[in-house]
């Protein structure tokens, strides 16, 4: 690591541990596949990235103000994707803007709902909630801990390779009972 890279982490608060666990920039390969981490192809036209709404309040009389998403009183949140199906060019990306307490999980292509093993959870960080699915069989993306982080927020994801990829909710009672589910078609 250069010396100006490293003075600016120090800076920033992070240490030589903190570092060593970052990848290096610029030509850094994926452990698993050996190809390059970053994709720097310009993609254009109208499937270079499509938009997911990752669950949805309704706008049928509702209050937000102040904060009443969560614990007590929590507000109704339509557990779907929306679309169902998105459909992408190959390197393109999707925007997933994820309205509630929702967790994106994406697997590889060829993986069906009925393929989820539900019975591999994790507890969520930030006790009480619901458990989060852990089954890391064909897992090519992992979201956020929705305990952790803001419930209204957006994850980009891109999808380098063609295929049709299943993407769920990894909050346990939505993906198991109420089938959040959908799917990314990258052509």
């Amino acid at each position: 690591m250069d010396i100006k890279r490293r003075k600016f982490f120090e800076r920033a608060g992070l240490g030589s541990a903190a570092l060593l666990s970052l990848p290096v920039l610029g030509g850094a390969k994926s452990a698993s596949s050996g190809k390059p981490q970053h994709q720097h192809d310009q993609i254009s036209g109208p499937l270079a990235s499509a938009t997911v709404s990752f669950g949805q309040f309704s706008a049928d009389n509702l209050d937000r103000f102040p904060d009443k998403v969560g614990g007590p009183g929590a507000l109704p949140n339509e557990h779907t994707l929306i679309p169902h199906i998105s459909t992408i060019k190959a390197g393109g990306s999707v925007n997933f803007i994820i309205g509630g307490f929702h967790h994106v999980i994406v697997y590889a292509d060829g993986k069906k709902p009925s393929d989820v093993n539900v019975k591999s959870v994790i507890p969520t960080t930030v006790q009480p909630g619901p458990p989060l699915i852990n089954d890391a069989e064909g897992r090519i993306y992992r979201g956020l801990d929705p305990s952790l982080f803001s419930q209204d927020r957006v994850e980009v994801v891109q999808f380098p390779e063609k295929g049709l990829f299943l993407v769920i909710c990894g909050v346990l009672p939505h993906f198991a009972n109420d089938g959040m589910y959908g799917w990314v078609k990258a052509v």
